[in-house]
């Protein structure tokens, strides 16, 4: 397929900086709470610090300059303008790899491992070109204005990118809807695909996982019944009522940021908060890109597109699993092999969680780097 990619520079008028600093002004905060802790969500006292911040300290000018050290570019595929950035190695024998984000995150998720993945300073480990798209519907991707824009469309979609960008052949790699983009692409196998890494394997547990769960089988169970019980009412929001939950989050910068940032504490390695393993900046960076581009209702609308359709086809193509042990769905090797058909590579880590690119960068470069190492594309 041909495409016809166009530099993107990342530049937002003053005007809609002006309108952010106006609309925290004026931000009304719910009533004390009736817990000091993240039971019910993110605790008013860490909102009022992050307010503060947001107002008096944080600089999104840096983080545009940040951005812009990397070649961005906008491509029409399936007539939607996707978002990307692609970033090619000096090495003659670097291998193409697309990395997907997932929600709530963004491409932001892999602005610290892009170096090495793609410069190594150790002539010895693999080097990749890398594509980094933004879902559609988030970031600077354009926004789905019919139904339709499913994992599987999207992994198609990708599929025609690699190919449109001269990758007759690539490696893919994603967390969280990433993952699944990821791991559709495996499926779908169209012939470009080598071999695939996820950081979140979803799988469907066999009965005897669940007659006879092993500890490391208990301690996954316990913590997706813990998601379910406690995490999961975003989930439902967005795979039913996005609309609605949109005009909230689009009208409330501080809305949507506590939205986003909860997960960062639920969904992450961090010592019970987030600022252990995160900056503030980059929390915040993160929430900008949700927030600038008004993506609330197109980023949740992804979970309505996606969740009717299951997503659970097997797959064969060659399959690199690293399991964080923060992670929402971290499957055991028996567990998983019910879906990934052909698992060459296999690692349960000690630290790390959901945004593992973000959370522990040193750790998932070395993951990916271990995965594809041996392989011929």
């Amino acid at each position: 397929m041909s495409i016809k990619p166009q530099p993107f520079t990342v530049s937002i008028a003053q005007s809609v900086l002006d309108d952010l600093q106006a609309r925290l002004a004026l931000t009304r905060l719910p009533e004390r709470e009736t817990v000091d802790d993240w039971d019910q969500g993110l605790p008013l006292s860490y909102a009022r610090e992050l307010l503060d911040y947001w107002r008096t300290g944080y600089d999104w000018r840096r983080c545009e300059a940040e951005l812009n050290r990397w070649p961005h570019f906008k491509a029409e595929i399936e007539g939607l303008d996707i978002h990307f950035i692609h970033v090619k190695s000096s090495r003659a024998d670097a291998r193409p790899m697309i990395m997907t984000h997932g929600w709530p995150g963004s491409v932001l998720e892999f602005v610290n491992v892009i170096a090495a993945l793609t410069e190594p300073e150790d002539a010895a480990q693999p080097a990749f070109h890398l594509v980094l798209p933004s879902l559609p519907g988030y970031g600077f991707s354009g926004k789905p204005d019919v139904a339709g824009w499913s994992v599987e469309k999207i992994a198609a979609a990708w599929d025609m990118l690699m190919r449109g960008l001269g990758y007759d052949r690539y490696f893919a790699q994603g967390g969280d809807w990433g993952a699944m983009v990821t791991s559709a692409i495996g499926a779908q196998d169209k012939g470009a695909c080598a071999a695939i890494h996820v950081n979140m394997a979803v799988a469907t547990p066999p009965p005897e996982v669940l007659a006879e769960p092993t500890p490391f089988e208990a301690q996954s169970l316990m913590r997706a019944g813990w998601y379910q019980e406690k995490d999961s009412g975003y989930s439902k929001i967005q795979s039913t009522r996005p609309q609605t939950l949109g005009y909230a989050l689009t009208d409330s910068p501080m809305g949507q940021m506590c939205w986003i940032i909860e997960k960062f504490h639920g969904w992450s390695d961090c010592d019970g908060h987030p600022e252990n393993v995160f900056s503030r900046d980059h929390l915040l960076d993160n929430v900008m890109l949700y927030w600038l581009n008004a993506t609330a209702a197109s980023s949740a609308r992804l979970y309505w597109h996606s969740f009717a359709a299951g997503n659970l086809s097997e797959i064969q193509v060659p399959t690199g699993i690293s399991a964080f042990p923060k992670e929402l769905f971290r499957p055991s090797r028996r567990w998983a092999e019910t879906r990934y058909k052909n698992i060459v590579y296999w690692n349960e880590l000690d630290k790390g969680g959901h945004f593992a690119a973000m959370e522990r960068p040193e750790l998932f470069v070395g993951e990916v780097r271990r995965c594809f190492a041996g392989m011929a594309l």
